[in-house]
Order: structure tokens, then sequence, then C-alpha cells
């Protein structure tokens, strides 16, 4: 049964979920696989995977230090939903708005909101690079996720510019997730960025690390620049 699994996977490292959340995670499984079929959300299919790979992958993101009711969290490239619906899981107060380039992927998570129960989760049809100089979203939010969307340099100019002074974004990178902070280091310079902590978990067998950083600086007016050359021309590489 894909609760116990679950729930074994995240004893495992250490996270009790109530029985309302395991139940959330498993309608999640549910909807996430009958939505697959159509349009392609994962290649991860089987039920230990999706726990693992997927779910614990996304909670070890949160934390109640920086998830508190009431903050408002922007998930840039939220994809099949995450992180964003599995840390709104673990903190349902938060104000979430779920950022995503393809209408499809939209109209699945607006499915899986309501299957949820979810309110105060916003659904943007948009790419980063033109909703960072949108004056509605720039340096607004408390809290900035991402996953498995740009090497760090690049997910930097993609995030930073959303953040407000004194807030957080908060990266899943994978087992380079060092090297690739290194490698960013002028981007957070320039993007008014500076690194606070690396936090780094095993999920099967690999290194996956949490990456948190403080916005202490306004974003420069021309970042992001315009849709592809953040990719194309990665500040300081």
């Amino acid at each position: 049964m894909f609760i116990d699994t679950l729930d074994g996977f995240m004893r495992g490292h250490g996270i009790t979920l109530t029985d309302k959340q395991l139940q959330q995670f498993s309608d999640y499984r549910d909807l996430l696989l009958e939505w697959n079929d159509k349009i392609n959300l994962t290649a991860i299919t089987d039920d230990e995977g999706i726990a693992e790979k997927h779910f614990v992958d996304c909670v070890s993101a949160y934390s109640p230090r920086n998830f508190k009711p009431g903050v408002t969290v922007l998930d840039i490239g939220s994809g099949a939903g995450f992180p964003g619906i599995p840390i709104k899981i673990m903190e349902p107060g938060i104000k979430l708005t779920l950022m995503d380039s393809l209408q499809k992927r939209l109209d699945f998570l607006e499915a899986l909101t309501e299957k949820l129960g979810f309110d105060d989760v916003e659904l943007v049809h948009m790419r980063a690079e033109d909703a960072g100089q949108d004056p509605k979203y720039r340096e607004t939010f408390d809290i900035v996720t991402a996953r498995a969307v740009a090497r760090f340099a690049i997910l930097m100019e993609y995030t930073l510019p959303f953040t407000r002074i004194g807030g957080t974004v908060v990266a899943l990178k994978g087992r380079q997730y060092h090297e690739e902070a290194m490698e960013g280091e002028e981007a957070l310079a320039v993007l008014g960025g500076e690194l606070r902590e690396e936090r780094v978990i095993e999920i099967d067998g690999g290194i996956h690390a949490v990456i948190e950083v403080e916005k202490v600086q306004h974003t420069p007016d021309k970042y992001p620049r315009k849709a592809g050359t953040p990719a194309k021309k990665p500040i300081g590489i």
C-alpha cells in the first residue's frame, strides 16, 4: 500500500506525517499517475520511486523555520508541483504561487489543488524571465523555491528577482550542488543574494542537497534578462 511505503521512507529520514498528510500524498500520487499518461509529468512511476525520489526529496526542503503560516511562497518551474505542493502539505498555511510556462501542467496543478482541498494557491502561466520584470511579482515573495530547473548561477537569475530583501531562495540540487554553488558566486553577488546554508540528504543512495540563499540587496533592474538569455549567457560563467 502506497501510504505504508511513504510512511516508511519518511520515518527513515526522521519525518513523521499525520494521517491526513499521508492521505494527501497518496491522493497526489494517484492523480500524478492518472495525468502522467496524458502530459508526461514524470518518468518515475513506481511507488518507491514516487515516495522517496519525489516526495521525500521535496519535503527535505521544508523547515518550520522558513515555512510559517502566512508566508508567501513562489515555486518556479513547478511542473508536477515539486516542491511547492509537498511543502504546502507540510504547512497548509503558506500562501503558494505555482509558476510554469506550460498551460497543460498548470491544468494538472489546478486539478491537484482542488483534490487536496487547498486554498491560497495561485497558478501563473508565465516564464520566469518575463514574470521577474512584472511589478506584481518582482521582489514580493518571502520564499522562492525551485527543483530541477537549471544550474545554480542560472537559477539565481530566475529566482532572486522575485525574492524580497530578507527573503529566501530554497533550491533543491543534485550531487554537484557544491560545485554549482561555487560556480554561481558571481551571480549571487550581482543579483543581491548571499549563501546561507547547504543541507545534504541521501535519496536512493544518491546525494541531494537543499541550498538556502538570503536576499540581502535589491536585484538590479536589468535582471532577469529576456527569455533564453540567462541559460545562454549565465552570469559569471
